[in-house]
């Protein structure tokens, strides 16, 4: 498989979005890459595909940026590029929660890795001996694909559903840890600071979400793939494209 996919995202004040989107495009087309990239107030979230050497050109120039220095990506390799187009996007939020309170560049939530969240799962409990609990922070379409069993799942249809669905169910957190994901990590970070926010102890998110989790501890208590949001529509524990993909959603990581 000759193409490379990444994912990347940084919560980080940006200013100058309207120029900031042409130099990033400007340097994309220049580069042959496709995907869509989301600039926003509170960051960027990207998703692009193409060759690893030019990938890997335009990961070099953003980092001169120094607001983007410490971008880092989520990789997985395809045989075709998943895209149809390149698009660079300006958006409210790179991920809408539309909590505009919830700044994750001011500080994140304690987050947990993958070996860590496996530890944890084969213990059933933290290493406090708390009770786990997962909190799946998708829409529906994604967790039917696959998921982590035992998760709590509201069934969403939007991620602007979760602060409605964790109000009326709070009671289910008490006294056990909590750890939120997703797929890349975007979601589950603004999750975890809303569930501090409205008094939910010992929350933590899954760093790096479901892929950095694919890579670092492979299928260890998942079940399924995991829907992506470009035209391979999932990729399995090995972080290749599914063998039966869904169609591919419109809402990011």
């Amino acid at each position: 498989m000759s193409i490379l996919n990444i994912s990347a995202y940084r919560f980080v004040s940006l200013d100058d979005l309207p120029a900031l989107r042409e130099r990033v495009l400007a340097q994309c087309v220049a580069l042959a890459l496709k995907g869509t990239i989301l600039l926003a107030p509170e960051g960027i979230n990207l998703f692009l595909a193409g060759p690893r050497a030019a990938v890997a050109t335009f990961m070099g120039w953003l980092h001169q940026d120094a607001r983007f220095a410490g971008l880092e990506g989520k990789e997985s390799l395809s045989d075709e590029v998943p895209f149809k187009r390149m698009r660079v996007r300006l958006k409210k939020e790179i991920i809408t929660l539309r909590y505009p309170t919830i700044r994750p560049e001011g500080g994140r939530a304690p987050a947990v890795d993958a070996a860590t969240l496996k530890r944890w799962l084969e213990q059933g409990r933290d290493d406090h001996g708390r009770e786990l609990v997962l909190l799946d922070t998708r829409n529906a379409y994604e967790t039917d694909v696959g998921m982590f069993p035992q998760a709590v799942d509201y069934r969403m249809a939007s991620f602007t559903e979760l602060p409605a669905a964790l109000a009326a169910d709070q009671a289910r957190y008490a006294g056990k840890t909590v750890v939120s994901y997703c797929t890349g990590g975007i979601r589950c970070e603004k999750a975890a600071l809303h569930m501090q926010d409205i008094g939910m102890q010992h929350v933590y998110q899954l760093e790096g979400g479901i892929l950095k989790y694919f890579e670092e501890a492979g299928g260890a208590h998942w079940q399924g793939d995991c829907f992506v949001f470009d035209e391979r529509g999932a990729v399995d524990t090995q972080l290749s494209p599914a063998a039966a993909s869904p169609p591919a959603g419109d809402e990011h990581a």
